[in-house]
């Protein structure tokens, strides 16, 4: 009887792991990522603009928080990211701004090109920005060609302005 008892405990409790394991995964389902890509870096040291791209920005247009690129097979979700008519000279722009911000503000980090990745692991854009900029970011695809990309902290330079934040390097 005591065997009995513990086998339907243990099964009851892989029921249970298996269950709550499902419930995450199914949560997971449909978001990308944003994964660190040296390509991306090249091309925006390059100020090489995709064609293939719609171009937006987040934060001040002068000193943007990140700049992303997105396939224009894709439509993006959100009222936050600034869509801007991107051109060689205009990246160049944003790209020394951007470079310029991260110096003056005593922050040695160097800004990261990362690769936009959809809930399948396909590429469907590209993301510039400081390192810290993607940490509570997501990528969320609404449906197969509508995708909703978390825009970086407000305070993305700023915590690094007040001294509060350890400098880094």
């Amino acid at each position: 009887m005591q065997k009995k008892r513990k086998q339907i405990l243990c099964a009851l409790c892989i029921l249970i792991l298996l269950s709550f394991a499902g419930c995450a995964t199914m949560g997971l389902k449909n978001y990308g990522s944003i994964v660190p890509d040296g390509s991306v870096m090249e091309a925006f040291d390059k100020f090489h603009v995709n064609p293939n791209y719609n171009y937006y920005y987040s934060g001040s247009e002068v000193y943007p928080s990140a700049v992303i690129g997105l396939d224009n097979a894709y439509a993006l979700d959100s009222d936050l990211w600034k869509k801007v008519d991107m051109t060689p000279a205009k990246l160049r722009e944003i790209v020394m701004n951007m470079k310029n911000k991260a110096a003056t503000v005593n922050f040695m980090a160097p800004l990261h090109g990362f690769a936009i990745l959809d809930d399948k692991g396909k590429r469907i854009g590209v993301w510039y920005s400081i390192l810290e900029a993607t940490t509570n970011s997501s990528v969320r695809m609404k449906d197969s060609k509508t995708v909703l990309i978390d825009t970086p902290d407000i305070n993305t330079w700023l915590q690094f302005e007040d001294g509060s934040r350890l400098r880094m390097r």
